[in-house]
């Protein structure tokens, strides 16, 4: 019987996995009188003068530590692919300032998103520039939200987030308010910015001029303050429950009260502070019920006086 050479580089946990005793031996002094029937029948049991290629997968690991041991192209970077995206993006913005060079203070580039920075008063020609123009096209306010930074002079910072559908784009514009100082209204420009407004009116504070129907959306009515400020009290002003005895949803004042945010976790707000005042209404402050024996006692005793 004609003896058949195994490839030098068969792969040998193959041949180790389906027959174990082959292990003392190397692929080349194989031959067909020693393999067992399953071997037989692969495919890859044929005479061949050259060894075949081996599957990338069983290659081995390179000599060089430096080399990538790994055979499928690398992806690419997203840092590096930003780059062109970003420098565009920082063009496209110093083109806007340049354009409205009376009404932007700045711009910025951050994570491929383009941020417009102005004042108050430029809010409104800004969005009427970035939705009419060519070259823009912003068609579309998709929020507006705020933000509280108490330890700034003008607190609130009030951000439009715009998008192009034409050109697949989005802006951020950014402007910044007070307490007292109001912000123009955007409606006029964007009619979906009714709502959005109105929420940040709700939330923060912010007032915005020129708003058609500004008004709370979010909150009951007569809610006191404004929730998202950093100075709002984190279990509110008031409690709202259902008085089993009214049969009706009251409200009441809060017995414990945080006067201001406090962010450290390892201290109470309340620590400390004895065992408090009842601040609740004489109205609301319901009595114990009285002991039974008692009051026989002193039924008997009305009894006996009559």
């Amino acid at each position: 019987m004609a003896e058949l050479q195994l490839p030098s580089n068969w792969p040998r946990a193959l041949l180790l996995l389906t027959f174990p005793p082959l292990q003392r031996w190397r692929p080349r002094e194989l031959s067909v009188a020693c393999l067992p029937v399953p071997l037989l029948l692969l495919p890859a049991l044929q005479p061949c003068a050259s060894p075949s290629p081996l599957p990338a997968r069983f290659r081995p690991p390179p000599a060089d530590p430096k080399e990538s041991p790994f055979l499928e192209p690398a992806g690419r970077n997203p840092a590096e692919d930003s780059k062109p995206y970003a420098s565009a993006l920082q063009e496209y913005g110093a083109w806007i300032m340049a354009s409205l060079p009376k009404y932007i203070q700045q711009t910025s580039v951050y994570k491929e998103e383009l941020t417009l920075y102005v004042a108050p008063s430029a809010i409104v020609p800004v969005m009427y520039f970035l939705r009419d123009h060519t070259n823009t096209q912003y068609k579309q306010v998709m929020d507006i939200c705020g933000a509280d930074y108490p330890t700034r002079g003008k607190r609130f910072e009030i951000v439009y987030h715009l998008l192009s559908v034409k050109y697949n784009s989005r802006i951020r514009v950014k402007t910044y308010a007070d307490e007292v100082s109001p912000v123009p209204s955007v409606v006029e420009v964007f009619r979906g910015a009714d709502w959005y407004e109105r929420e940040a009116w709700d939330m923060y504070g912010i007032f915005f001029s020129g708003h058609p129907d500004l008004r709370r959306i979010l909150t009951d009515y007569g809610f006191e303050g404004h929730p998202l400020r950093k100075d709002f009290p984190l279990t509110g002003y008031t409690e709202v429950r259902y008085d089993e005895e009214k049969k009706r949803v009251v409200s009441e004042p809060l017995q414990l009260s945080q006067a201001f945010r406090n962010f450290d976790g390892a201290a109470s707000p309340w620590e400390g502070t004895g065992n408090g005042i009842d601040a609740r209404a004489p109205q609301f402050v319901l009595q114990p019920p009285k002991d039974e024996a008692k009051q026989e006692e002193q039924k008997k005793t009305e009894a006996t006086k009559k």
